[in-house]
């Protein structure tokens, strides 16, 4: 499965259809895969609870995963007979209505899986601009867990208002700056955390908001649940969460009504996923832009290769001229005529290939030197990764 081509999500409902285990999740054992998976922190580095095989899926292709996956596990945990796809699109259309601009181009298409894999790729993306996604460290929006909390209600009631998601979101805001308020000098961590959440907000209300007047808004466990770990994430900055902030997360399970064993277990679980992934996750990556820039490009590409090597095969040796300069550029640099014929024919090779069309985009250009780098790594792989044999 590739979730970066057309097809994958009818590739992943076939798989996670074959995992009899995973929707037999009680909903604590679920929400808790959901953390180790990274999601609910927003930074996902595996698959919820193992439930289908991770293909070394790049950063954003496991937040589009997990989010489909979580979407699975509650329409099946709700028992909805309606068709899974049709949900969620439906779902995504009913929140439109209140952020018109949002799918704006996707109303009135066809309701089929195509279709929501463009929605969930809209969702998913910040910041579509390939040089932004790779200068800036926040690619993937961090609140995703709001949807899959806002779908269960939709289930529940066949409505999602604009006064609940605002709510929600606006819980998060406030309860988040008070933390911060708190802290006499933020660090890093704290300045990366509170871009995240601001660029992850969608329903932003203008309106202030006291501690008070928002927990009265968070009433499903799930939202509980997500809030207090939405706390510890923002405690968390040097690496330990001290008494003080202790006695704020009692008074916040006290408010909520979430039991201390539920919260000693959050504090329990975001020490264990950063000391275990710190060098994964970019929120505590010290990598200067440039370094991220490379970095992040290089798994790109290395995986385009990956997924692409037949075809690009194929492709490279009809291209007798582009193959003698790629072979001239490992002895000597080329001349400037010479480069600019190996850029002119690898992007006519892209041309074809349509999961290289990224390197058409404006500044796709920067790539081509990492792209030609990776070349003679290519390893043999299927071209069509999402194809389902009937």
């Amino acid at each position: 499965m590739n979730p970066s081509a057309n097809g994958w999500i009818k590739k992943l409902l076939k798989e996670l259809s074959a995992n009899t285990s995973f929707c037999q999740l009680k909903l604590d054992d679920f929400y808790v895969a959901l953390k180790q998976s990274g999601f609910i922190y927003g930074s996902n580095i595996s698959i919820v609870d193992n439930c289908i095989e991770n293909r070394e899926f790049l950063h954003e292709e496991l937040t589009k995963v997990n989010l489909l996956a979580s979407f699975y596990y509650i329409h099946n945990k709700e028992g909805d007979k309606a068709d899974f796809i049709e949900s969620v699109i439906n779902f995504y259309n009913t929140i439109d209505v209140y952020k018109s601009s949002f799918f704006e181009e996707l109303l009135g298409e066809k309701k089929s899986s195509e279709l929501l894999e463009a929605m969930v790729n809209k969702r998913v993306h910040i910041d579509d601009n390939i040089l932004t996604k790779n200068f800036n460290y926040f690619i993937t929006n961090a609140l995703l867990f709001i949807d899959v909390i806002a779908y269960q209600k939709y289930l529940r009631t066949d409505v999602v208002s604009e006064t609940y998601l605002k709510n929600l979101e606006a819980a998060i805001e406030t309860i988040i700056i008070e933390v911060f308020e708190n802290k006499s000098e933020k660090t890093k961590y704290d300045k990366s955390l509170i871009k995240l959440i601001e660029a992850s907000l969608r329903y932003q209300d203008n309106r202030t908001h006291s501690y008070n007047e928002v927990i009265t808004f968070i009433n499903g466990r799930l939202s509980k649940y997500y809030i207090t770990d939405i706390v510890c994430m923002a405690f968390w900055s040097d690496k330990t969460i001290d008494l003080e902030e202790k006695q704020f997360l009692q008074k916040l399970g006290k408010d909520l009504d979430v039991k201390q064993d539920i919260i000693e277990a959050s504090i329990e679980h975001i020490n264990v996923f950063y000391e275990t992934n710190k060098d994964k996750i970019a929120l505590l990556n010290s990598k200067n832009m440039v370094q991220s820039f490379y970095d992040n490009s290089s798994k790109m590409v290395r995986k385009l290769i990956k997924r692409n090597s037949k075809r690009l095969l194929k492709e490279l040796k009809e291209s007798k001229e582009l193959m003698i300069l790629l072979t001239k550029s490992t002895t000597r640099p080329l001349s400037d005529d010479e480069q600019k014929k190996v850029q002119d024919q690898l992007l006519d090779i892209f041309k074809s290939i349509p999961s290289l069309a990224i390197f058409m985009l404006p500044g796709g250009m920067l790539l081509l030197p990492i792209f030609i780098k990776f070349i003679p790594k290519l390893l043999p792989s299927a071209f069509d990764d999402n194809r389902i044999d009937d």
